[in-house]
């Protein structure tokens, strides 16, 4: 995550992508390297999807009253530059930029092309997307001590990225919160204990809670659990019914071979079972069979394709319906 950052020699710098967190910091690193180079830095601030062109340019074009230099920002800035009218015009302002002014692109999305090119001569384009794992790992590791006066072990730091994700800004506010914890606790670094303790499960963990739910057989509790996971802990229904699936989908190809005449060891290695799951989903396959587990399955590949499709107005309501129907299924065979 090395990058080579904005500087008081950019003219035009261009911050694009996902990361919001990444277009913040950067804009921050080019203000403060603007205040050292000029001084006071007189800042302006607009809306590419309203602000009209004229306006833009009026302000970059023109002297400041109360600083040698300017920061002109336009957020939306893929929005400023639909128009094509607009996007030449820019062009024409990027061969010849004010030694004065600095303009300040940011956006969502980016659309490259010859403004890129001129910015290239006398500014910089930068990318802010969510890093990869690993460099996510090593930006926590990095951060939390000079950010939240805390250090997080590596083992931690991995198991945050695990469950969070690599957007930055999640990160930052878990690290914070995690400092926090640690240090109310006269702790001296933030351990993997603790992100366990503090920080949600991941998308594989909240999987296998709703999984061992149906593998109980406890309509209530399939239901409680569902309600928690996508009320509490905000899993998306898309992901719970890959869950259900799932599930399914290893109990019948796990009755198919138990009626092949499989050992249990050799059909949990055939589709990877392992830890605590192994031992529920066999005990269910020889229950229930390989023609009641290939309905189940049909209904459960059903379900999902009316919510994903529309044709069920209700998502939670259609995966409470074939969460209980599997469960009851389990819990009767």
């Amino acid at each position: 995550m090395a990058l080579r950052g904005p500087d008081a020699s950019h003219r035009i710098v261009v911050l694009h992508g996902k990361d919001s967190f990444l277009r913040v910091e950067w804009s921050q690193r080019l203000r403060a390297a603007l205040e050292s180079a000029h001084g006071r830095v007189e800042e302006f601030q607009f809306d590419g999807a309203t602000t009209p062109l004229a306006t833009v340019l009026d302000e970059l074009r023109s002297y400041g009253l109360m600083a040698t230099h300017k920061l002109v920002t336009v957020d939306n800035a893929e929005a400023f530059f639909a128009a094509e009218e607009r996007r030449r015009a820019m062009e024409r302002y990027a061969g010849d930029p004010m030694r004065e002014a600095t303009l300040l692109l940011r956006a969502h999305s980016w659309r490259p092309g010859n403004f890129d090119k001129l910015v290239g001569e006398i500014g910089l384009v930068l990318k802010c997307e969510p890093p990869g794992d690993a460099d996510a790992i090593r930006w926590c590791v990095g951060r939390s001590p000079k950010q939240h006066g805390m250090k997080i072990d590596g083992d931690a730091a991995e198991l945050l990225v695990e469950r969070v994700g690599s957007d930055l800004a999640r990160l930052d506010s878990e690290l914070g919160k995690l400092a926090v914890s640690a240090l109310s606790s006269k702790s001296e670094t933030v351990g993997r204990a603790l992100v366990k303790e503090m920080v949600g499960a991941s998308r594989e963990e909240q999987a296998w809670e709703v999984q061992g739910a149906l593998l109980g057989g406890d309509c209530g509790a399939v239901a409680q659990k569902l309600c928690d996971l996508i009320h509490v802990s905000k899993a998306p229904e898309v992901m719970l019914s890959w869950a259900v699936i799932d599930l399914v989908r290893k109990v019948h190809a796990a009755a198919v071979l138990a009626a092949d005449g499989h050992a249990d060891g050799q059909i949990a290695r055939e589709i990877k079972l392992w830890g605590e799951s192994t031992a529920p989903v066999l005990r269910a396959a020889r229950r229930v069979g390989v023609a009641r587990s290939a309905a189940l399955l049909h209904e459960a590949i059903t379900a999902d394709w009316s919510m994903k499709s529309g044709v069920a107005p209700d998502p939670e309501r259609a995966l409470l319906g074939i969460c209980a129907l599997v469960a009851d299924e389990f819990r009767t065979a």
